[in-house]
């Protein structure tokens, strides 16, 4: 952060100074840059390309592009990345630092009715340092739970920030109406959902020993990488308690506009919810 503007808003700005200055050259009548060189304009996120000039195998170089939204074809001028990649590199990781000490929206979750429960992580740094305190509700978050939530629900919604506060600001207001009607297409029934600031996976098996229900979907930010600052997954276990092992849960990963689409998500969580009901467990014993 830097006086409280975001340092990956900075980085654009910078980017979109840089672009400005490279169109008025082009307007003043200066020569292009040859068609062997990279050309510096740019390019649209949704459009990956390659600035590697007259690459020796064109097709597979497009097919990795296709493929992969990983840095691939970046090129260089003289022995360093161009400008503008660099600059890219560092507004990305701004974002993914942005998103691990940030805050979800209130007003985000307001409009979702999620009361707010704390884990005894203390604070960013502890929680980076100790994830067994991300585990743990807080003795006032115990009491809220028992206070607002009906015990030995069907289907028990859990929202976290986990390690992105953005993917929950970015998915949520999709991936859960999604996951609602989904619910409800199957003539399941849900507890009252809430959400957990600072909360790890586990978490879900210290609420699955307060309330006790069948199924358990946890919504919770994923580590932020360079690609996306903005990914959500979707933990779901049947039954979690004290003792539930990582093989026992059921997950869906990357959901967000460049991965799993949120509304997407949401439906099929729903059909997995039916399944785990059905056949009474989760995880590697599930048959999907």
């Amino acid at each position: 952060m830097n006086n409280g503007v975001p340092i990956d808003a900075l980085v654009d700005l910078v980017m979109a100074e840089l672009e400005k200055k490279l169109s008025v050259t082009v307007s003043k009548g200066e020569e292009s840059p040859p068609a062997d060189q990279p050309d510096l304009s740019m390019p649209s996120e949704e459009e990956p390309q390659s600035h590697v000039p007259s690459p020796r195998w064109e097709e597979g170089m497009n097919e990795l592009l296709a493929s992969t939204p990983s840095r691939i074809g970046v090129w260089r001028t003289g022995t360093r990345a161009l400008t503008k990649e660099v600059l890219k590199f560092r507004r990305d990781h701004a974002a993914a630092v942005d998103s691990i000490y940030g805050e979800a929206s209130q007003t985000l979750l307001d409009q979702f009715g999620l009361f707010t429960v704390e884990t005894r992580y203390e604070n960013t740094e502890n929680y980076l340092k100790r994830p067994d305190m991300g585990r743990i509700v807080t003795d006032e978050g115990i009491a809220l739970i028992q206070q607002k939530c009906s015990r030995h629900p069907q289907v028990q919604i859990v929202v976290s920030d986990g390690l992105s506060a953005n993917a929950v600001d970015a998915n949520l207001a999709d991936v859960y109406p999604s996951l609602l009607d989904s619910l409800s297409a199957y003539k399941l029934s849900t507890g009252t959902p809430f959400f957990v600031r600072g909360g790890r996976v586990a978490v879900m098996d210290h609420i699955g020993e307060i309330l006790q229900p069948d199924v358990l979907v946890l919504l919770i930010g994923e580590r932020p990488g360079l690609v996306s600052s903005k990914s959500l997954s979707a933990y779901i276990c049947y039954k979690p308690r004290k003792g539930t092992v990582e093989s026992d849960r059921t997950v869906i990963s990357n959901i967000h506009r460049g991965g799993t689409p949120p509304l997407e998500g949401g439906a099929h969580i729903g059909t997995i919810v039916q399944k785990m009901l059905e056949q009474k467990t989760s995880g590697v014993n599930l048959e999907i």
